[in-house]
This record gives C-alpha cells, structure tokens and sequence, in this order.
C-alpha cells in the first residue's frame, strides 16, 4: 500500500493555514525540505516527519490514520477559489484540497513589479500558462522573455524559473501545474 505522506502533509498544512515557511519555522527544518516532501520529491526519516507533523500539531499515528475526502466538487464560482497567495502576488487556487490529485491550477495575479524572488524556484514536475493581461516576464535557465496577453509557457519544473510583472498594470495568468506544488 503506498501513502501520499506529501499529499497528507499538504493538505493539512492548507487545513490549519499554515503556510510552508511557517511550518517549517515550527518544525525548525527549512522551507524547501517541506516543499519538497509535499512534492513526493523527497521522504522524510520517521524523526523527521513527527518533528514536522509537531509543528501542526498532530501525532504520527494520527497523521497516517487520516483519510481526507477526495474532491468530488466539478465547478467553481470565482469566489470559491482558494487565495494561497500573499503580498503582491495572489494565487487563486482551483479547489481547496488537492489531496489525492495530480494537477493544480492557478488565476495569478501580480501587482506591478512583484516577483517571485531573487533566487530561481526549483521542483519536479511541469508547468505551463497563458498570459491573460499584462506583461509577464518569465525567466527559464538563461532565457528570458516578455509574454503579453495570449502568450504562454510550459516547461519543466526542474529548470531554475521565476516570474515578473513588468509595466504599470497588473498581470494576469491563468497556470496549471503537474504535481501540486503550493
């Protein structure tokens, strides 16, 4: 029988709005071991996962015995999008539990000059999206383009990445990527 420990850990971090840098602040482990573990990317020790889990709190046995709902819900009001994000970039995330699913879809906005930080993001999986409004400046290993609205990206996850509003207007993305990642 195979566990979805990153599934579970993602899940009821989301439940007790934890963001990763926090439990990760409670646990005393860094940020991208969390992001990693919730990606199925990497598999914590035993000790290293109660350090973790003691940081929602919940227990070992608990955790293992937990069998959260899989969503049965097939559409969404725009207000029932879930808001992940903060400061200057909002991700509006399709559904609020992704326990058991493979794909996670986003409405981003970035308000003009947000990034998403000076060092590149980097996990597994895949990612694309199409630029609604605005201009969105994507940077991809050495490569960096401008995409305006209609113009999109899709590449794998694994290759060093961030994301820039450009202009005086926001910037609007609709994205999806492949495992979840936030």
């Amino acid at each position: 029988m195979s566990v979805d420990i990153g599934g579970r850990l993602r899940y009821l971090r989301i439940a007790h709005n934890l963001s990763q840098r926090e439990l990760a602040k409670r646990a005393g482990v860094t940020n991208s071991t969390i992001s990693l573990i919730e990606s199925n990317a990497s598999n914590p020790s035993v000790g290293a996962l109660k350090r973790i889990l003691d940081g929602i709190p919940i227990g070992l046995a608990e955790f293992f015995a937990f069998e959260p709902d899989r969503p049965k819900k097939a559409f969404y009001r725009a207000d029932e999008l879930t808001e992940i994000g903060k400061g200057g970039i909002s991700y509006r995330q399709l559904g609020d539990n992704l326990f058991g699913r493979s794909l996670q879809i986003l409405k981003e906005c970035y308000q003009p000059g947000a990034d998403t930080g000076k060092v590149p993001l980097v996990h597994d999986g895949e990612e694309g999206g199409i630029v609604l409004s605005g201009r969105l400046e994507v940077t991809v290993d050495d490569e960096r383009r401008i995409l305006g609205p209609g113009d999109a990206y899709y590449f794998e996850s694994r290759r060093p990445h961030r994301f820039r509003c450009v202009g005086p207007v926001p910037c609007e993305v609709i994205s999806a990527c492949t495992p979840p990642t936030f």
